[in-house]
């Protein structure tokens, strides 16, 4: 592919993330365009870490699942008889077709194919017109499990049998924010959709704020001051950066029933990138999220929810102030998929040279290591 004919791209980015934060430049063109690269981080990055699938509190009662595809294989993450979450290979075992799409409710994982029938536990339930073939024993197939983990109400998977807990990676994160509470924030609206960028370009787009002026003009441009960002060198598993809001967006505030946050945490925005591709904006009032999958270079997977902190729950407003929430989130969303579809047609061009970052784009240098890491072995 022309794409591929760019310079080596992991040899771009380690001169890249060679220069120290203050001399830094944005990631080279090649990073983001070339297939090769792209394959390389689904096998080093998104087949080996943890991936979001969104929110335990959408996965209430047995039977409720989510799909998605990770690395090429696709999974169900469903709640089980006995309330546990459980993540399992979404192929079937006799010819294997794909079984469940979206996210929805079943009681058994039903192949479309041929009607084999899994128990939520993965176990072989029934196969019809079998009992001829002598070697077939119900008993011996059993759909695969994938790791799953939840953490503050969020729901991981991995095809990483070795990977870490998320909560002992995380557990930076969890001290950070225990005053939201984020496990009690209850999800109200979950899509998904396909961008025509590359994945990172929305990733950092998230990480930094030094875009909301200008690309958010029209509508959280004004809410946010450049000079109150604080940008803090990132850690090993993810970065974050804080805004303070003002009470002119009152859900972004802490209610006034929470007395676990005080001072200026009263209305402090964390944006929280988790690698390699959660990203969390959490306010004490409301959240809204992004789990990004590479498609190709040029087009990205999104889920996309978010909801309300449930100490607004009792609030005689509670509906109209998710309605507003929800109609400036998708205001913000056409915004942000017109930047960031820009940039990529933009780094397509055989003129695109990166520039000097922002010191409000730290956290967008230290994505770069983080990918450099994984990417060349050494993460």
């Amino acid at each position: 592919m022309a794409n591929d004919l760019r310079p080596n791209a992991l040899a771009e980015l380690a001169e890249n993330v060679g220069q120290p934060f203050e001399q830094a430049r944005a990631m080279p063109p090649s990073v983001y365009t070339s297939q090769t690269f792209m394959e390389r981080e689904i096998s080093e990055v998104f087949a080996k870490e943890w991936y979001c699938v969104g929110r335990a509190d959408a996965l209430r009662e047995a039977g409720d699942y989510v799909t998605a595809e990770l690395a090429g294989q696709p999974v169900v993450v469903l709640r089980d008889r006995e309330g546990g979450l459980r993540a399992l290979s979404n192929v079937c075992l006799h010819r294997m077709s794909t079984m469940l799409e979206g996210r929805g409710h079943a009681r058994a994982l039903t192949c479309p194919y041929h009607g084999w029938t899994y128990n939520l536990d993965g176990s072989l339930r029934g196969a019809p017109a079998m009992s001829l073939n002598e070697g077939f024993c119900k008993e011996a197939y059993k759909l695969p499990a994938v790791g799953c983990e939840e953490w503050l109400g969020w729901v991981f998977i991995t095809l990483n049998p070795e990977a870490p807990p998320v909560a002992r990676q995380l557990a930076e994160v969890g001290e950070m924010v225990a005053g939201y509470d984020m496990t009690n924030y209850s999800e109200s609206f979950y899509e998904e959709h396909v961008w025509d960028t590359n994945w990172k370009v929305l990733a950092e787009n998230f990480m930094e704020s030094y875009h909301l002026p200008v690309c958010h003009a029209g509508t959280i441009g004004g809410l946010s001051k450049l000079e109150e960002m604080v940008c803090p060198p990132g850690r090993a598993a993810f970065n974050y950066h804080t805004i303070l809001k003002d009470d002119s967006l009152r859900i972004a505030m802490a209610h006034p029933s929470n007395d676990r946050l005080e001072g200026d945490m009263r209305r402090t925005t964390f944006l929280l990138a988790i690698y390699p591709s959660l990203l969390i904006t959490l306010t004490p009032g409301y959240f809204w999220y992004l789990s990004l999958h590479p498609v190709e270079p040029g087009k990205v997977h999104i889920r996309f929810g978010g909801g309300m902190s449930d100490d607004y729950r009792g609030d005689a407003d509670a509906q109209q102030n998710f309605v507003d929430l929800k109609t400036l989130l998708d205001e913000v969303n056409v915004e942000d998929r017109g930047c960031t579809e820009k940039v990529y047609a933009g780094l397509k061009s055989g003129l695109a040279r990166p520039g000097h970052l922002s010191h409000l784009e730290r956290p967008n240098y230290d994505f770069a290591k983080y990918l450099y890491a994984k990417t060349s072995g050494q993460g």
